[in-house]
């Protein structure tokens, strides 16, 4: 029997914005102002650096990149040096990019929840099942939960920048289950990303898998957890 569920965040509960209208945020904010195709050029680099944090992953990694970015989670302070090396690597028209990018990416307006987010919380709030969110992240994603009405939802957090390990490792898991006084095999796993999210099979947590899609083309994917739990 599952009474309980953890899930992740980017991905699972909500989508980082386009690479588009991330660039396009960083730019206000600086007044920089490019030509149409310099802000193709620049956009089409950051995506193949991987530099939303949140959005796809990268086709390349600068060698002197790669030890921080397997570990990027594991603190703040790696998190920022992963992301903001990808940004300047792509060689963004203006250092003060890298900084203002950076902080478009933690803000709410960034954020937009998949359509059955909130449904599928309240429903598990309603039924009396509590809620975890387990992410790999490297700051504090409270305040978009509590913009978008989740985190009145959530009952515990495990993030891993607080803990000092990511998934699949799994403490993350272990960490969620004991607050939510409950056992792994009671509490299923919702994530979109089959190793970091898959690794708390490995405690015994069975798992539900969801597409990393943008939300107008994934509305409906965290309902059927619901028939999971009887």
């Amino acid at each position: 029997m599952i009474r309980g569920v953890m899930f992740d965040f980017s991905g699972t509960l909500l989508r980082i914005e386009s690479m588009e209208e991330w660039l396009g945020a960083g730019l206000a904010a600086t007044g920089i102002r490019l030509s149409g195709e310099e802000f193709r050029e620049t956009a089409g680099r950051l995506t193949e650096y991987g530099a939303l944090p949140g959005g796809s992953a990268p086709r390349r990694i600068p060698p002197h990149l790669e030890a921080v970015w397997r570990e990027r989670d594991v603190s703040a302070d790696h998190h920022r040096a992963a992301y903001g090396g990808l940004a300047l690597a792509a060689g963004l028209p203006a250092p003060e990019l890298v900084q203002a990018l950076y902080d478009r990416h933690m803000s709410p307006a960034a954020w937009r929840p998949y359509p059955d987010a909130v449904p599928t919380l309240r429903e598990l709030r309603r039924r009396g099942v509590p809620v975890a969110v387990v992410s790999n992240i490297g700051w504090d994603l409270r305040p978009v939960l509590r913009t978008h009405g989740l985190d009145e939802l959530v009952d515990v957090y495990v993030l891993s920048y607080e803990l000092g390990v990511q998934k699949p490792d799994p403490l993350m898991f272990r960490t969620a289950c004991d607050l939510l006084g409950l056992p792994p095999a009671e509490v299923l796993m919702v994530g979109d990303d089959r190793t970091a999210d898959g690794g708390a099979a490995a405690l015994g947590c069975p798992v539900h898998f969801v597409d990393h899609l943008p939300v107008d083309r994934r509305p409906h994917d965290l309902t059927p957890l619901l028939d999971l739990l009887g």
